[in-house]
């Protein structure tokens, strides 16, 4: 199957063919950790495709009919809870669970009626992320003692040929291809804030108590979306997104050298989460892994 684009300007350079279904080499995964007793963290990995409701029929191969239905997206989330492990849970899921609901409605409806921009895409991932944050306040509103729950959010859609990526907070989203690995996100920090106001080196930053601060969350008193967007068309680019739990133990050239190994996208994520874990498992550690696998002979 293939990423069926809405999209209608600017043209995506000519490149690699898209991947079918069986070309994806997806996994996520999550671990509590060695030192906290909750797990406060979620992942989602899905592809979105149009909804097919059958009514009636004499056919009996159902499952093949739906499965043959084109695909639109394919969606790689984490998000890692603050506020406690029953609210930080709880915002984490509901933030995950809202936007990828507003996400899938918007890409079934452009798919359904005419092309739109990618400006115009752009602007309505923000909103997704926007329409989190509200939902988890409001969640929080009703819940006496959880005013504070809040989340970051890392959220990963492919429309072939792009990778679009929403940021809050200071989860990541990597792009990994020909030996090199590029950060897409920025972390939302008061350190990064500092070094991008030239107060803090890079080296301060990471050694300094505000590393971890979020600036930016979804359910905290600001939400502040970023988006990007970046051309995967070529075959080997490995996307992965991750909490905080795993850069705090595995370095970016670390994470860059197992992905050079990787022989799949589960064997990659179990050897990055074991190494974690090895340096003391400090934070709940999530991963989530795709790539699109070289074309087989037609």
């Amino acid at each position: 199957m293939q990423d069926a684009s809405p999209f209608a300007t600017p043209r995506a350079p000519v490149g690699g063919a898209r991947p079918r279904d069986d070309e994806l080499d997806l996994f996520g995964l999550t671990h509590r950790g060695l030192v906290r007793e909750e797990n406060e963290d979620q992942f989602l990995l899905c592809t979105v495709h149009p909804q097919v409701r059958v009514l009636g029929t004499s056919l009996t191969d159902i499952e093949a009919l739906a499965e043959s239905s084109e695909r639109l997206a394919t969606i790689l989330l984490v998000a890692d809870g603050v506020g406690g492990s029953a609210a930080g849970s709880r915002a984490s899921r509901v933030a995950a669970e809202a936007v990828t609901r507003y996400v899938a409605r918007s890409l079934r409806c452009y798919h359904a009626a005419s092309p739109l921009s990618h400006d115009e895409f752009e602007d309505t991932l923000r909103a997704a992320a926007l329409e989190a944050h509200e939902t988890v306040r409001m969640e929080a509103a009703a819940r006496p003692g959880e005013q504070g729950m809040a989340t970051t959010l890392s959220l990963g859609v492919v429309v072939w040929p792009w990778l679009y990526v929403v940021q809050v907070g200071d989860s990541r989203c990597y792009l990994y291809h020909d030996g090199v690995l590029r950060q897409i996100t920025r972390d939302q920090t008061f350190a990064e804030e500092m070094v991008e106001r030239g107060v803090f080196t890079r080296a301060a930053a990471e050694a300094s108590p505000l590393a971890h601060v979020l600036s930016s969350a979804i359910g905290a008193s600001e939400a502040l979306p970023e988006v990007t967007r970046v051309d995967v068309r070529q075959r080997g680019c490995v996307i992965l997104v991750c909490t905080d739990g795993l850069t705090k133990h595995v370095s970016d050239a670390e994470i860059a050298q197992h992905l050079a190994r990787m022989t799949s996208a589960e064997q990659v994520g179990g050897a990055l989460l074991q190494l974690a874990l090895d340096r003391g498992g400090t934070d709940n550690i999530t991963i989530v892994i795709g790539r699109a696998l070289q074309s087989s002979p037609s």
